[in-house]
């Protein structure tokens, strides 16, 4: 069998991952992110390569032998932050979990491990593949050993072989020093021959092969400077020749025998992927050479299957698990149900469940108390199946969400290995993924409900637990929990859309879109491809003459940014910017939203995904309604589309007029902008006044556009940079604006400074309810990433308690309108809105209640405002 060494350079490749991703950390505040770059690349490795033989070298100091020769040898470089070098000590640990051998050498870099060890194997004719981010290496090529160099970051590779070598860059491995030589190299502060660059280094081994021969015969040399250069640097570039030169004779005390690799136990690596909160890379364990019952083996546990359902199944307090595939759980089917308390642990056949009325009576009393996970999901499962449960006290979804709402994933096996509980599997490896996914046989499928359920009812006290330490109990069993189920019937309800509308508009957007292809085609003298950056760019920038705002590797970057500085350039760029804002109305809203129109019911049963913002606000997806762009006339006209679901209802709309504003002004506690909230003052006005020190009747629709930018702006921690692109003024007025802003309110700059201090302490920021946002990268050396974090303290616990107050809001006119035994739904939460449909006869009593419960459901020191109206559809009702 032919043997197959992999060397890594492991310097190199953790270097270039760290600085290609974002920076991650764990629960534990460790950073990760290059060590997740490193594990996805080396995965990729195990898997294409199935290596015999590996070793991930590494750099054992700052001090070479090379320093004995040039002493500014890799001077200048800049120190390497923090948060990368705290992560090599755990690369290393993780490598120890694959069981592949990492090695250094006091006086000695990666290069001269890994030149030493292939040579060894090129001598033996082994297959050898060295993987860097540093074409020094390239010097090792060889017919036996192919460099890999790392390409944008380390999402690509390219593979060097001699014959590769040399048709891309005209040089022959053993050429690579006589290169670095003549050319130098700025990363490793070699310093070669001033004047001379790439295409000259080639272009002289080529006519004289090696650096010694050029010296040789400069007389032959070409160019008076480039000779004279050449001369008075000829010390320079031999030793920077030997510089570059990996020393392949080593002392290591490694051997190629040190370094078989027979794969790797999955059990260490998916814990240690657990601890690092690698969620995402733990289906891709199944290439070790365990099988897949060894990898995912655990403790025996003992259950039942339940064929007929009795009393005493349940008791007065149960964990309660709805196991459904897949992520639309309004159409997935429910493969089963786990049962676990103190004495019994059942697994229910979906069918018994179902036809069961004790089954049905126990879940709807609310005195039989219920943990679940993701009481939302569950309820809308059971609403389907014409169960109403109650009694829910705990969800172990939300609760996870609550206590660190960073992190990636909050299913069950995650929050158990974040936890130190690793007994039981991944959906993925039971199920599988994508097209490959299926239920298993019941033994199978069973097992893993029933160890899901179990698991729970361990972690179940713990979380309460840290909940109650971080004082987030009351957010929990009071905001988060009943929101959950009264988002749960909103989901179940729907909303019904108008079909036959939407194909109208549709027919309408695509008359709008030929009639301004035919437009720009005449203003451009020509026709082509609207949507093709390649044929736009040349049309733009060589046919009209457009100023070159930005290039890309491929031609003319035809960027919305790019064409939103030319608009006033030439009338064809007005008409592109609208080509493409309709064209993306037509296919993401017109046809997008006709596809998850609900056959069966006319309707659009959109999901709230309530854990997964770090504010606390809500999103939704199949169809994401928050992201309708209504500042345009054609994208507003789709909420026509959006009509009661009975005759004789009309759809009512209530929308909160400036929250984060006010929040803003109670958590400041500013009294100027207190004052203004109180008086009913329109705030851009009132801020135009007290930055431009003008009178009412004086502000202008410009300064008062200004003050608007400036108000919501603070609101998202906004620079100086930010408000000059959105005003489209200078950066220096920008910052002066911001400046008289602060000197105007006092105490916001007050609050902004206080909160950043906060963080730093605390290393988290936290809501009026106490929702938290943990800011890691808030001590940070790198100040992008630093003052990104800052902004983010700023603007959280604005952000966050205004998500808040509309939560509460939801859950305070849910409690009314079933008090007042109303008809009318809560149907969709848009923002800062929300819609409802009602009959006709309990407008007048909404319009009385919806605006109070809204306006009173906190005390906060200024006042909420709530506008409202109604009409025969969403849009009617805006």
């Amino acid at each position: 069998m032919t043997k197959k060494l992999i060397l890594m350079d492991g310097n190199s490749i953790i270097y270039r991952a760290f600085f290609a991703l974002p920076l991650l950390n764990n629960e534990k505040g460790v950073y990760t992110n290059a060590v997740y770059g490193f594990t996805t690349m080396l995965l990729r490795i195990l898997e294409e390569e199935k290596p015999t033989h590996m070793l991930v070298a590494f750099d054992a100091g700052k001090t070479t032998f090379r320093h004995q020769t040039y002493k500014e040898y890799k001077g200048g470089r800049q120190k390497t932050p923090s948060e990368l070098s705290e992560q090599f000590p755990v690369l290393k640990e993780l490598l120890d979990a694959f069981d592949i051998r990492h090695y250094q050498l006091d006086q000695y870099e990666a290069d001269d491990i890994i030149g030493t060890l292939s040579k060894q194997a090129d001598d033996k004719d082994w297959e050898v593949t060295v993987i860097s981010g540093d074409k020094d290496l390239l010097q090792l090529v060889s017919d036996h050993v192919t460099v890999s160099v790392t390409k944008k970051g380390i999402s690509e590779i390219e593979k060097y072989t001699p014959s590769y070598l040399l048709e891309k860059m005209q040089v022959t491995p053993e050429q690579i020093t006589d290169l670095k030589g003549l050319m130098g190299d700025s990363s490793d502060n070699i310093p070669g021959v001033p004047g001379v660059g790439e295409k000259t280094a080639t272009k002289l081994l080529t006519q004289f092969h090696t650096l010694e021969k050029v010296y040789e015969n400069l007389d032959d040399v070409s160019g008076k400077k480039l000779k004279e250069n050449l001369t008075n640097h000829q010390d320079d570039a031999l030793m920077s020749k030997d510089l570059a030169t990996i020393n392949r004779d080593s002392p290591i005390e490694v051997s190629l025998d040190d370094v078989i690799y027979e794969g790797y136990s999955a059990a260490s690596v998916r814990q240690m992927f657990m601890d690092l909160g690698f969620q995402s890379l733990l289906t891709r364990l199944a290439g070790s050479d365990e099988t897949e019952e060894e990898a995912i083996e655990h403790k025996e546990i003992q259950y039942d299957i339940v064929e007929e359902i009795t009393e005493d199944l349940f008791s007065e307090e149960d964990v309660l698990v709805i196991e459904m595939l897949g992520e639309n759980y309004h159409t997935a089917q429910i493969e089963g149900i786990g049962i676990v308390n103190a004495d019994k642990k059942s697994f229910i056949p979906t069918s018994v469940a179902m036809d069961s009325p004790i089954f049905k009576k126990w879940a709807e009393d609310p005195q039989k108390k219920k943990i679940v996970f993701d009481a939302k999901r569950t309820k809308v499962a059971l609403l389907r199946n014409d169960i109403q449960i109650e009694g829910i006290v705990f969800d172990a979804l939300l609760a996870s969400y609550l206590i660190n709402p960073a992190e990636n994933s909050h299913d069950i096996p995650a929050i158990a290995s974040r936890k130190g509980k690793y007994d039981v599997s991944f959906d993925e490896e039971v199920y599988g993924k994508g097209a490959k996914q299926k239920v298993p046989e019941e033994a199978i499928l069973s097992e893993h409900v029933i160890r899901k359920t179990n698991v729970l009812l361990e972690l179940y006290p713990a979380m309460e637990k840290e909940l109650e330490d971080n004082e987030q109990a009351k957010l929990l069993k009071e905001l988060e929990m009943p929101l959950a189920l009264i988002l749960a019937e909103m989901e179940h309800q729907g909303v019904l859309v108008d079909v036959d509308r939407l194909k109208e508009m549709g027919d309408d957007l695509k008359e709008r879109l030929s009639n301004l292809e035919k437009e720009v085609y005449e203003l451009a003298g020509k026709e082509f491809n609207l949507n093709s950056p390649k044929q736009l760019g040349p049309v733009l920038f060589e046919d009209l003459g457009l100023p070159v705002i930005k290039k890309t590797k491929t031609g003319y970057s035809t960027a919305a940014d790019v064409l939103e500085q030319l608009a006033d350039q030439h009338e064809i760029i007005p008409k592109l910017l609208l080509y493409r804002q309709l064209g993306k109305l037509q296919s993401t809203y017109i046809e997008g939203l006709q596809k998850v129109v609900r056959k069966d019911t006319h309707k659009i049963h959109t999901r709230f995904n309530q854990a997964l913002t770090q504010t606390g606000r809500l999103s939704s997806v199949d169809p994401n309604l928050q992201n309708i762009p209504i500042r345009l006339e054609e994208g507003r006209k789709i909420r026509q589309a959006f009509v009661p679901s009975r005759e004789g209802w009309k759809m009512f709309a209530a929308d909160y007029s400036q929250i984060e504003l006010r929040v803003l002004a109670h958590i400041a506690g500013d009294e100027k902008l207190i004052a203004a909230f109180k008086n009913d003052l329109d705030i851009h006005t009132q801020t135009a006044m007290d930055v431009f020190h003008v009178e009412r009747d004086e502000v202008t629709s410009g300064m008062r556009r200004q003050a608007k930018a400036v108000n919501f702006g603070i609101v998202y921690g906004i620079s100086d940079y930010g408000l000059s692109q959105n005003l489209g003024i200078t950066r220096k007025e920008a910052k002066q604006f911001i400046e008289r802003y602060f000197k105007s309110y006092p105490s916001v700059k007050e609050y902004m400074d206080d909160i950043v201090v906060e963080a730093k302490q605390k290393g988290y920021v936290s809501t009026l309810m106490n929702r938290r946002r943990y800011l890691p990268d808030i001590t940070s050396r790198n100040f992008n990433v630093r003052s990104f974090a800052e902004r983010t303290a700023m603007n959280t616990p604005i952000q966050g308690s205004a998500a808040d107050v509309i939560k509460k809001a939801m859950i305070d006119l849910d409690h009314r309108m079933k008090q007042e035994k109303l008809q009318a739904k809560l149907l969709l939460q848009v923002h800062d809105e929300l819609i409802l449909e009602a009959p006709e006869d309990e407008i007048e009593i909404l319009k009385e209640i919806v605006p109070e419960m809204m306006e009173k459901t906190v005390d906060i020191s200024v006042p909420l405002k709530v506008d409202y109206s109604y009409g025969e559809s969403w849009f009617d009702a805006k």
